[in-house]
């Protein structure tokens, strides 16, 4: 069993380090399921058959320790030196093994439950969520706001709140479901959603649009401002990037290919799009440095992973730390 763990300890390694170099997507939702099912292997085996065993050779070493004082009693040696406790620690000692598979056990399927049905941490990698989320933030998703999914399959048993126009939200990139991606919700079903001359229109209606007094959003990488805007869905709030003199090239229109297509119209002006039953159409608040709905289409349900609501560290900048719109 030693040699067997240590094959797979480095099949582990190999996968990660893999991951890490960027050989190969990771599915970290598969890869703690797998562990803890492995490591639940190892702890029933642990429980039913290995410390049994071990317990069964402890009582039979103290079983013979008594058999031998009584022996050599019989023969007038009262005085009987042994290690006894030693050795019997010895046999009760759980083999490296057990203690780095059973033992993690508990601690695997804590951290599965909690990442697969409550909150998942993510980390922001790109600036398209500027100036709400920043490179480097970590945040927290919310995994139960909008209904409670089977983990690694992401099939929703349970529904709750249906995502609202607003909401910044985790998602399986669709070109791609072994990406995700954070975007905001502009367009729930129904919905038919305008992107035009750098204003954003739903159902006809622009989005209320307040130009933030200058100079604007600072953008420390890059060392200057950007325009800055408060953009409003109801009673939510949000802040985005944009600017007016800029124009987002899609492409050449016939080289836009996802599903339902044909409910979006391109033109030099922007994009228009009818948003199908069980989708959603997605933005980015840096509007001009976004990859979104607009050059690759509509999020569907089953690849909703959560609501994205809070920032629990950024190393750069602790003042990052909070709930966010």
């Amino acid at each position: 069993m030693g040699s067997l763990t240590s094959v797979l300890y480095g099949f582990l390694v190999v996968y990660l380090g893999g991951w890490y170099l960027g050989k190969w997507n990771g599915n970290f939702s598969l890869l703690l399921f797998i562990l803890t099912l492995v490591t639940l292997a190892y702890w029933l085996a642990e429980r039913f058959h290995f410390a049994p065993r071990r317990l069964q050779a402890a009582q039979t070493l103290d079983a013979q320790d008594v058999a031998r004082r009584e022996n050599l009693a019989r023969q007038g040696i009262a005085k009987v030196d042994s290690n006894l406790a030693t050795a019997r620690q010895s046999l009760l000692m759980q083999p490296w093994w057990l203690d780095w598979t059973a033992g993690l056990f508990p601690v695997i399927l804590a951290v599965f439950l909690l990442r697969s049905f409550l909150f998942e941490p993510f980390k922001i990698p790109s600036g398209s969520m500027i100036p709400t989320l920043l490179v480097g933030d970590l945040i927290l998703v919310n995994k139960f706001h909008y209904g409670v999914r089977l983990p690694v399959i992401n099939k929703k048993i349970i529904a709750n709140n249906d995502p609202q126009r607003g909401d910044v939200m985790v998602f399986r990139y669709p070109k791609d479901t072994s990406v995700d991606y954070i975007k905001r919700v502009v367009g729930v079903p129904g919905d038919e959603i305008t992107f035009r001359e750098q204003r954003l229109y739903v159902n006809g209606q622009p989005a209320p649009l307040e130009a933030m007094p200058p100079p604007g959003f600072y953008d420390e990488e890059l060392l200057r401002y950007f325009p800055e805007f408060k953009e409003k869905f109801g009673d939510t709030e949000h802040h985005i990037l944009l600017n007016p003199q800029s124009q987002p090239y899609y492409g050449p229109e016939d080289k836009i290919n996802f599903p339902f297509r044909e409910n979006c119209r391109y033109s030099v002006e922007g994009v228009s799009c009818k948003v199908p039953a069980g989708h959603y159409f997605m933005m980015g608040d840096n509007r001009d440095n976004s990859q979104d709905s607009r050059f690759w289409g509509f999020v569907p349900d089953e690849n909703i992973v959560g609501k994205a609501f809070f920032v629990w560290m950024n190393f750069g900048n602790l003042k990052r730390i909070g709930a966010f719109h």
